[in-house]
């Protein structure tokens, strides 16, 4: 799992333009040890990637990712422009969003038909609205009704799971 790390490392580098140094500032790491995981000479340590993913601004499966998928990704950025276009009218609908969700959306864009801001957009408010409602989830399951939350979660995804094999 952990061995295309120093690859991802390499490949998230390069696509920011940073040097060891400056990874090692955005992470509080050691250089040495930047060097050692860009070069795949040690295993890291679970607080070590959580320190480069938030240093870097990626979720840490990011360095999990084979990097063989990243041919997909380009392709899908590649296909639709729709996407670009949407982003620089309306930088304003992707507050907070991280490289995956843009993978995500270059994704879905393509689905199924011809690229259109409009079918862009859709998927945008669509994300955006399922990013309100985890933020929602997950300070509801911080309060003091967390317990009755998570009941309440289960009972709803066993329905889900009762009804999809159903049909």
């Amino acid at each position: 799992m952990w061995q295309h790390t120093g690859e991802n490392l390499q490949r998230l580098m390069a696509e920011r333009g940073l040097s060891v140094g400056e990874v090692a500032r955005r992470t509080g790491l050691d250089e040495r040890t930047v060097r050692a995981l860009q070069h795949g000479a040690s295993r890291p340590r679970s607080q070590t990637l959580h320190r480069l993913a938030q240093g870097l601004d990626v979720r840490v499966d990011e360095f999990f990712v084979d990097p063989r998928e990243m041919l997909f990704r380009q392709f899908d950025r590649a296909t639709n422009p729709a996407v670009d276009e949407l982003v620089r009218s309306r930088r304003e609908l992707f507050e907070g969003w991280t490289a995956d969700d843009f993978d995500e959306l270059h994704s879905r864009v393509g689905t199924g038909g011809p690229l259109t801001t409009q079918g862009a957009l859709e998927v945008v408010r669509q994300m955006n609205r399922r990013h309100a409602l985890h933020e929602k989830l997950d300070l509801l399951l911080e309060s003091t009704h967390a317990d009755l939350i998570a009941e309440m979660l289960e009972l709803m995804y066993r329905k889900v799971e009762v009804t999809s094999t159903e049909s």
